[in-house]
């Protein structure tokens, strides 16, 4: 067998993949995992919390009287704590796979809702 030239050597040993280069994936996960920590989840987080407080609302003011609207208020104050629960899940996981991959530029918590 032949022995291959230098030039083609080292053309060869670069056309080899030798992992992943981070510094590709980095500017997309870095815009993505924005999106979620700093748009998706306080944007659900105050839904929830708005279903929440709707179902306190109607279990305890409308609901007084009414056991029909208590339990209406019951279900929404139940599903708006499943709604927290699953947020802060899916920002958890978000955290730990992007700390994992080494994706995340600091792991801050996402910023405060202002008006």
């Amino acid at each position: 067998m032949k022995n291959i030239s230098p030039p083609l050597s080292s053309l060869v040993a670069a056309a080899v993949p030798t992992g992943i280069n981070i510094n590709v994936i980095t500017p997309y996960s870095s815009g993505i995992i924005y999106v979620i920590n700093g748009i998706l989840v306080p944007v659900t987080l105050a839904i929830a919390f708005i279903v929440f407080l709707w179902g306190v609302y109607k279990y305890f003011i409308l609901g007084a009287a009414d056991p029909k609207s208590r339990t209406d208020g019951q279900q929404f104050v139940l599903w708006g704590i499943i709604g927290f629960v699953v947020i802060l899940s899916v920002w958890g996981l978000v955290a730990i796979v992007g700390g994992t991959l080494g994706l995340t530029a600091g792991g801050n918590a996402p910023a405060i809702p202002r008006l």
